[in-house]
Parts: C-alpha cells; structure tokens; sequence
C-alpha cells in the first residue's frame, strides 16, 4: 500500500467520522466541530491526491490553503452564531 492510498483512507474515514457526528449530534458546537473533521477528512485527501508525483501538484496545495483560511473564517462565523442563538434561547427550568 502506498503512503498517499493510506492517507487517502485516513481522509476518507475522517470524512465518515464526521458525517456520523453531523447526523447524530444535536449540540451546535459538536456539529461544528463534527463539519469542521469533514472538512479536515477531504483536505487530508486532497493533499494525498497532490503528492501522487513529484514535484507535488500546486493546485492542489493552493485549494488546500484556500480552504483551510476558508474554513477558519466561516468555523468563526457559526461559533459566533450559535453563541448569539444560544444567548436568545429562553432559560431552562
């Protein structure tokens, strides 16, 4: 087995992972963190698919670093929010 089919599978069953938590979860904050491992699952594919030769494909890379900055802003944006949700929601008795 070659090392970038190894990390693809470690990509793929982090992908899995995370769609279980995403479907099974009902806390906003594990879900976040649920869609933030499906995330990391198809970057780690991603640059499994890049190191297949060499040198390394820089599309791929350059996706990854986008998408990495990308998921950052947008894990902040819904933290925010469902802190704003979480702070609207009447108190429990």
């Amino acid at each position: 087995m070659s090392s970038s089919l190894f990390w693809m599978i470690i990509g793929a069953a982090l992908w899995l992972l995370g769609l279980h938590g995403l479907l099974t979860l009902r806390q906003a904050l594990r879900r976040i963190i649920a869609f933030n491992l499906m995330g990391s699952g198809v970057f780690l594919v991603m640059i499994a698919l890049a190191t297949r030769q060499q040198p390394s494909d820089p599309l791929l890379v350059a996706l990854v670093v986008t998408g990495l900055v990308v998921a950052v802003s947008a894990t902040a944006l819904a933290l925010r929010l469902a802190a704003v949700a979480h702070d609207t929601q009447e108190p429990r008795q």
